[in-house]
């Protein structure tokens, strides 16, 4: 639905439904979400053990999945566990819990469980500022991290990416902002980007954004590298033949957000001229993709954000190289950050055709596939993320001061 073509008051309805879920009309909109099926589903349970983490509720592209089992690599005094809604039809993203609509937004009963069950943590990382208990407490992230808080719990913050964005500081910095399509209906974002960014900023908890960009609206953060599991990503590759067509991938989640319409004409040229292979992937189950991405000389992966995620580091971790559009601020960041540069081959619109040509001139591409497997390995593997959150917010392996220094002489 592109809510740039209602009328004015239809979009009125519908912002003030979603800012007032315990209203008259936000109690029957909840309706549509369906009714419960009484103990359908679980709670979280942790390991006994001297940290217990819980990541919840969206889990978006299976981050809160990788970033708990890195931090479990990392201690064995961490137990960590996600929670995230269900979505249908959606991506088929592991969590140690996942919960059906209906009882995320609707099973009372659930949601007073989930959260006595998330009391016996001792951390809880709220991600995207949705609430996870679902309508306990009126919904409220604030209510019900600061009901946490009173339980001894330490409650942190994880920005994904439209939470925080600001529309208007984006387009403002980027010209070809996603946000300047007509398909996007960028006001209610710039809504609710501002309530969560005052929110964030007023909470005085430890705050995380998962890509570095974020850093641009939340400059206090702490910038939390996305994971990946680089051994499932990794293939045999065929060696690309001197002369031969560059094979290019692209794999827009959103095409729209990713650019796809604004090169797709430039990309079917070049194919058309004999320069590249191109494999549009769209559809395709998440299972399939490293087997597509191995495939490929190129993966494309956006030209308007200015940033890059989780699709940027499966297919370096592919052995691909990575065409897509950071700022430089994002570039900045990532060398602050790790004093590595980000191998992520720079391209707009404007500029994608001279570079694709450039590359299929190449008789070689060896070396620019090892610098993307060297920065993956070092910054996505969980290592680093584990790091951070452990570091700035756990200090899981910290030392004990109580503990008896067996090592010290006498004096």
């Amino acid at each position: 639905m592109n809510r740039n073509r209602l009328p004015r008051w239809v979009n009125a309805t519908i912002d003030r439904i979603a800012d007032s879920p315990t209203s008259p009309l936000g109690r029957i909109a909840a309706r549509r979400y369906g009714k419960p099926v009484p103990a359908a589903v679980g709670t979280t349970a942790f390991d006994d053990r001297p940290v217990r983490v819980l990541i919840a509720p969206v889990n978006y592209s299976g981050q809160a999945f990788a970033w708990s089992r890195a931090l479990e690599r990392r201690s064995p005094r961490i137990s960590a566990r996600t929670m995230a809604i269900e979505v249908p039809g959606g991506f088929d993203y592991p969590s140690d819990l996942l919960v059906p609509i209906p009882t995320y937004h609707n099973d009372t009963a659930w949601q007073r469980d989930q959260f006595a069950a998330a009391t016996t943590a001792t951390h809880v990382l709220i991600e995207a500022e949705e609430p996870p208990f679902g309508r306990l407490l009126g919904r409220s992230v604030a209510a019900q991290a600061a009901a946490l808080g009173t339980r001894g719990v330490d409650v942190a913050y994880l920005a994904h990416g439209t939470d925080v964005r600001l529309p208007s500081r984006h387009m403002r910095d980027h010209p070809w902002s996603h946000y300047a399509d007509p398909e996007i209906y960028a006001a209610r974002d710039e809504v609710v980007a501002a309530r969560n960014i005052a929110f964030l900023e007023r909470s005085g908890r430890p705050v995380f954004v998962s890509t570095p960009d974020l850093r641009e609206d939340l400059p206090t953060a702490r910038w939390l590298p996305v994971a990946v599991d680089v051994a499932r990503w990794e293939r045999p590759r065929t060696a690309r033949t001197p002369g031969a067509r560059l094979r290019v991938a692209h794999a827009p989640s959103v095409s729209v957000i990713k650019g796809t319409h604004l090169i797709r004409d430039t990309l079917e040229r070049l194919q058309a001229e004999g320069v590249i292979e191109l494999d549009l992937i769209q559809g395709v189950p998440t299972a399939q993709m490293p087997d597509r991405f191995a495939a490929a000389d190129v993966v494309i992966d956006q030209l308007r954000i200015g940033s890059y995620g989780v699709a940027a580091c499966e297919a370096l971790a592919s052995g691909c190289i990575v065409v897509g559009h950071l700022s430089e601020r994002v570039r900045a960041t990532v060398r602050e950050e790790t004093g590595l540069e980000p191998p992520i081959v720079e391209a707009t619109p404007d500029t994608i055709e001279g570079v694709l040509r450039e590359l299929a001139a190449h008789d070689g591409l060896d070396a620019l596939r090892a610098t993307g497997d060297t920065f993956v390995r070092a910054v996505h593997d969980g290592r680093r993320s584990a790091a951070v959150l452990d570091e700035a917010w756990l200090h899981a392996t910290a030392p004990d001061p109580h503990e008896e220094d067996t090592d010290a002489s006498p004096r």
